[in-house]
């Protein structure tokens, strides 16, 4: 794994403005050298603002990104119908996906609209397979981006601190029980994350300064999740603002 870069930006429209550099760049680039771009989206804030960018630029020249070449997937999803306020797809739908020409066929949302959460992993998982044409149970997708974010528990994706899904190394995708939330998720494991060829992880807002100094410091990964956030043969990439890196070591920034 190669060293992490940490990108300490002014505020939330600084850190979605250059995730979406980074989305344009990285889409161009594997278009290029392999005929599409695989993505994975996360919710939230800084990806909603960073949504909205991309379909700006994109609205104002259409040849920035070829969405006919691009393949939408999620990296977790909370366990409510795709219409749900709290739907991650929904929330990519409304802000980039229904602005853009992407054909519906390259969009791949997790069906959580299914009553038994574990059904929905499994069925996310072949939809893994189909896209990366996988062969075998162990082999791994491997995306060109993954986007996640960082809770203020350092929870990244669905992998809550304490939950079994941190610990899960077999499978790809899985139900994830989240007591503090009294709700299942549907998520990505570590494996899957870890395989891709770039994280970008986007962390803002002063909630979240404690536990990112932890995390970039000598913080135990099981009580901060995304700390096993470590790509094995890609780039790790954190974008974070002033208010989040307000209790970083200066030699670190």
């Amino acid at each position: 794994m190669s060293k992490p870069s940490i990108h300490v930006l002014e505020d939330l429209q600084q850190v979605a403005a250059a995730a979406t550099d980074e989305f344009v760049a990285r889409a161009k680039r594997a278009i290029s050298h392999h005929g599409r771009f695989t993505v994975a989206l996360s919710g939230g804030s800084t990806p909603k603002t960073m949504h909205s960018i991309l379909a700006e630029r994109s609205a104002k020249n259409p040849k920035l990104v070829d969405w006919s070449r691009v393949q939408i997937l999620f990296g977790d999803e909370r366990h409510v119908p795709p219409d749900h306020a709290d739907s991650n797809y929904r929330m990519a739908k409304e802000t980039l996906l229904s602005k853009v020409p992407i054909p519906a066929a390259n969009i791949h949302r997790i069906h959580t609209e299914n009553p038994d959460a574990a059904k929905a992993a499994g069925e996310y998982d072949r939809e893994l397979v189909k896209v990366f044409q996988l062969k075998g149970d162990d082999q791994l997708p491997r995306f060109d981006l993954i986007f996640l974010g960082m809770g203020p528990d350092g929870h990244t994706a669905s992998l809550f601190p304490g939950t079994t899904a941190v610990h899960e190394l077999k499978k790809r995708v899985v139900a994830n029980w989240v007591p503090k939330f009294n709700t299942w998720r549907v998520t990505f494991t570590r494996p899957v994350i870890n395989q891709a060829e770039c994280v970008l992880l986007m962390v803002c807002g002063k909630d979240k300064a404690q536990p990112f100094s932890e995390v970039i410091g000598q913080g135990s990964p099981d009580v901060y999740p995304v700390k096993y956030v470590q790509p094995t043969h890609g780039e790790l990439i954190w974008l974070v603002d002033r208010a989040a890196a307000a209790t970083l070591a200066p030699a670190t920034k």
